[in-house]
């Protein structure tokens, strides 16, 4: 299996804080995310990008990546990392083969050495290799859980999305998922038969998709509301009126109270993120008062006449 450096992916240091982790995934996610970059090749990054996150953000894997390299998912099963001394597909595995005398006893005394074989048969079933009838252990294969990163439209949403999962010996699948609305960053959808390949003949295990969600440009998710800034003129803080306002659902009117100053906060009802229930939470729109950065001679000699006239005063003299 080829090395792969996830540090290096990130483009972080290997002591590197988890803050500054995802700060470095948020900011490629958002640059190679499919629905942004249509590059050739972009798609591909963007699941390089994801697989490190996944593993660096886990402080447990995290520690295993370090200390086993490629080999950390071994060590995550259970093993030691240095797999069984060269048997291929058993790196989960830790054994110990300089006491021999451990294997006598696995098959009773009196057999003349099956012992030993008797350790094969429990790994591999009885007369692996030799053309009998294999164990019947049959279990299922290991549970996984990957990552899915979406907008903030898309987790609002819903609906079907296509993903590709590559398996350990290299093979890739596609996989359509239906994602929920409402989902929450750090929740999980579970696909039941999707995880990994038994390797005696039992079902696959389930595949557990992690919610991202990248972060957007005009909204942010806050609880069950959501945040966003709504910038007006001065005149318009001082006299009110209608204006528009985009939400997650599309463009609405929303009233500005006379005499609003930077900072009031907005509630639209209803114009939140979904919840579960059906049920919406709330956008909240917090205003900002933006000043013309050039004035026209008419529009400055109206400022100054306005700032003689009026007594209002923004701080205490």
């Amino acid at each position: 299996m080829d090395y792969k450096d996830y540090y290096a992916t990130l483009g972080v240091a290997r002591d590197a804080s988890q803050e500054d982790i995802q700060k470095a995934y948020r900011k490629l996610a958002r640059k190679y995310h499919p629905d942004v970059n249509t590059a050739a090749g972009a798609e591909d990054k963007f699941k390089e990008i994801g697989e490190a996150y996944e593993v660096l953000k886990d402080p447990d894997k995290r520690g295993k990546y370090d200390q086993f390299g490629h080999a950390w998912r071994a060590a995550q099963r259970g093993g030691n990392g240095q797999g069984s001394q060269g048997f291929e597909g058993f790196e989960g595995f830790g054994f110990d083969f300089g006491n021999l005398r451990d294997f006598a006893n696995l098959g009773g005394a009196g057999r003349g050495g099956s012992g030993f074989s008797s350790f094969f048969e429990m790994l591999f079933g009885r007369g692996a290799g030799m053309g009998a009838e294999a164990h019947p252990w049959g279990e299922g294969g290991n549970d996984q859980e990957a990552t899915i990163t979406l907008s903030l439209d898309e987790a609002a949403s819903g609906g079907k999305r296509q993903i590709t999962v590559t398996e350990e010996s290299g093979e890739r699948r596609a996989l359509t998922v239906n994602i929920p609305p409402g989902v929450r960053p750090g929740g999980r959808i579970r696909l039941r038969g999707k995880g990994g390949m038994s390797r005696r003949g039992g079902a696959r295990g389930d595949l557990y998709l992690r919610i991202e969600i990248l972060p957007h440009p005009r909204f942010r998710l806050d609880g069950q509301d959501i945040r966003t800034s709504l910038e007006i003129s001065p005149w318009e803080a001082v006299l009110g009126g209608q204006m528009p306002i985009e939400t997650l659902t599309g463009r609405l009117q929303v009233r500005i109270p006379p005499g609003s100053s930077s900072g009031r906060v907005i509630r639209l009802r209803g114009q939140g993120f979904p919840q579960p229930s059906g049920e919406r939470g709330d956008l909240l729109a917090e205003i900002k008062i933006v000043v013309p950065e050039e004035l026209s001679d008419t529009e400055r000699q109206l400022y100054q006449q306005l700032a003689e006239a009026s007594k209002a005063r923004a701080r205490a003299v």
